[in-house]
């Protein structure tokens, strides 16, 4: 093609040789010209202008419902299987202070407060509060972070401490009876030996509107007595008003002994109502007035548990 091109131009300048030698020089398609110069490669390499749009983020209540095969659809959204774990739409947010249940879907991020004062038998009153990110994390993993602090009376010494759990799922819900989810928690406290806490959660459906947790727990301390705290607790509810209103109970049984005296446990039990209402779909309140039943219990403990979902 070149060749031709400067054939051509030869006899273009000169009319005679021009006029002898009729050649079919064809017409110069320069825009076609101009794009062979151009490497390929080189515009494979230059950015995109066009923009792919972020799939939306969306709150657990707001999650579409996933279909399971054989099993027959809740009349009770809140019963919906959710999230790429197939998961209640229940599980998606604490239903008990005191007792843990699966994880959360992958990809929720909440904001937890905790106020749980300690009425003790000589009148002395212990108050805890706690400050929460809570996480949902990709293979059935949740991720929670906690600032604490501790203050015994009105005029004590307010301690801090920060807490690090993390949670993982055995299965998709409903592949193992009672979705068994392990759990595990490092405890950092100011002025006080550091603490590790694993716990194996259990949970599921009873019966449409009815839900149960249970917590196997070990709460060993790291320094100090060493003290070993072992826990069994449960907790129950039923549905009143859908994603609205729930009404249970919880119980503890907590067993205490200490380096140099292993066997000799103290022994409390703790039971009372569980109680959850959510006035926006975003926002749950959780409220359990635990009472002491045994001489080592205290005369009271109480959970009050505000979560916010972004």
């Amino acid at each position: 093609m070149t060749q031709q091109i400067l054939l051509g131009a030869v006899l273009l300048a000169t009319p005679a040789v021009a006029d002898e030698f009729k050649l079919n020089v064809p017409p110069l398609d320069v825009p076609r010209l101009l794009a062979q110069v151009v490497n390929p490669a080189d515009a494979q390499q230059r950015p995109s202008t066009q923009t792919t749009a972020q799939p939306e983020h969306l709150r657990t209540v707001e999650l579409p419902a996933v279909t399971v095969v054989g099993e027959k659809p809740s009349e009770l959204r809140e019963e919906d299987r959710v999230g790429s774990y197939g998961q209640p739409r229940w599980t998606a947010t604490r239903r008990f202070p005191g007792t843990r249940v699966y994880v959360v879907p992958e990809g929720k991020l909440e904001f937890e407060y905790w106020l749980r004062p300690t009425i003790n038998k000589d009148g002395s009153t212990e108050t805890r509060s706690l400050y929460e990110l809570e996480m949902g994390l990709p293979d059935r993993f949740q991720l929670d972070l906690y600032l604490r602090t501790d203050q015994e009376g009105d005029k004590g010494d307010m301690l801090l401490g920060e807490q690090m759990e993390v949670r993982w799922a055995f299965a998709d819900w409903g592949k193992l009876p009672g979705n068994p989810t392990v759990y595990f928690e490092y405890v950092m406290l100011e002025d006080r030996p550091d603490k590790i806490e694993p716990k194996l959660l259990l949970g599921g459906e009873l019966a449409p509107r009815w839900h149960w947790g249970a917590n196997l727990v070990a709460e060993i301390e790291l320094g100090g007595v060493r003290s070993h705290e072992y826990q069994l607790t449960g907790a129950v509810s039923y549905t009143v008003i859908d994603q609205k209103f729930s009404l249970g109970g919880e119980a503890q049984l907590i067993m205490t002994d200490v380096a140099g005296d292993r066997g000799n446990f103290d022994t409390e039990v703790l039971l009372g109502p569980s109680i959850q209402f959510r006035p926006l779909p975003q926002m749950t309140i959780n409220f359990a007035p635990l009472v002491g039943l045994t001489d080592d219990s205290p005369d009271a403990q109480i959970y009050l548990n505000l979560g916010w979902e972004f």
